[in-house]
């Protein structure tokens, strides 16, 4: 299990110069991830106030650093999720005014929630966040995945998807010199009470710039690690998988191995509604295309009532570059 803390510990000055000299190398990245304490520990907070009685109401949102923390919340609020499985969240970067952004979403809903570091980042980010920083620096440089429940964590665990530096080393072609960065895709699990019954919640984010077997791979460490936390428990796994990204344009989300791969694991994957899950956005104003990237993947319970949540507040803004997608969750 997990170590929890109330607030992740800073990279130091020291840790610092020693990630900006570093050679680019996966056994380097692996090296510092080891040296940065919070690459291994969960930030928890909020307040559950509930017990959570089926079905339970699940929404997946990968929320682009998560610009608007309390119009995201009230944008969900009249679905009233019982958990909330958020990817690519910020902490304490300019481009979100410093904000711990799912203490603010978790306070406006009334939820508890606890938070992981896919990336340690050293920069202001791309030229479209720039515009939106209050600072020309970060207080503390963090952007991760999020658990947000009604209902008490009985347990938490990190899950490390890749250590290797995929937007560390440039050889791994993904590699951006503007954004420099450390850590790599992972997920969060949490056990949380249902009726009674211990359920594993999983929010995860599957690497964007890579192929096909990349994310079976990472598909499949990640149900292993779910095997050794929450052996034979149901399951209730959420968020961006990426399917299709980064694949010639004669491939589509379809053609992912991922999707069998759970499958034969005795997961199901129908607790998902047609249609296409991004859009433009603020941040990412002009797609090339439009994809379906985010799921809901399941075992042991039954899934229903699947729809696609439009990211745009009452005024016609985008709060994402995706949509939500909302399920209701029964056990047997």
């Amino acid at each position: 299990m997990t170590k929890t803390v109330a607030k992740l510990p800073l990279v130091t000055e020291t840790q610092r110069d020693q990630i900006l000299s570093a050679l680019p190398t996966p056994e380097a990245h692996r090296a510092l991830m080891h040296q940065i304490p919070a690459m291994s520990l969960i930030e928890t907070g909020g307040h559950a106030a509930d017990t959570l009685e089926g079905p339970v109401t699940v929404a997946a949102w990968n929320l682009e650093r998560c610009l608007f923390p309390k119009a995201s919340a009230d944008h969900l609020r009249p679905f009233a999720p019982d958990v909330v499985l958020v990817s690519e969240a910020d902490k304490g970067m300019a481009r979100t005014g410093q904000r711990n952004t799912m203490a603010d979403m978790a306070s406006h809903l009334g939820m508890a929630y606890a938070y992981g570091v896919e990336f340690h980042e050293l920069d202001l980010g791309g030229a479209t966040e720039r515009s939106f920083c209050t600072d020309d620096y970060n207080t503390e440089g963090w952007h991760g995945n999020a658990i947000l429940s009604r209902a008490p964590f009985e347990r938490l665990e990190l899950i490390r998807l890749d250590d290797h530096g995929h937007w560390f080393v440039p050889d791994q072609n993904a590699g951006d010199p503007g954004q420099p960065r450390v850590g790599g895709r992972m997920a969060i699990a949490a056990v949380i009470k249902v009726d009674g019954t211990e359920v594993c919640f999983v929010s995860t984010h599957l690497e964007s710039n890579a192929d096909a077997p990349h994310r079976n791979m990472q598909m499949m460490r990640l149900l292993d690690a779910i095997d050794d936390f929450a052996p034979g428990m149901p399951v209730v796994i959420g968020g961006d998988l990426n399917t299709g990204n980064h694949m010639p344009p004669d491939f589509s989300w379809e053609d992912e191995t991922l999707f069998d791969t759970a499958r034969e694991r005795g997961y199901s994957w129908d607790a998902n509604a047609p249609g296409f899950t991004t859009r433009p956005s603020l941040i990412t104003p002009h797609p090339d295309r439009t994809m379906k990237l985010d799921w809901f993947c399941s075992r042991g319970v039954t899934g229903a009532n699947a729809q696609i949540l439009p990211s745009l507040d009452p005024t016609g803004r985008p709060l994402s570059d995706h949509d939500a997608v909302l399920a209701q969750f029964t056990l047997p």
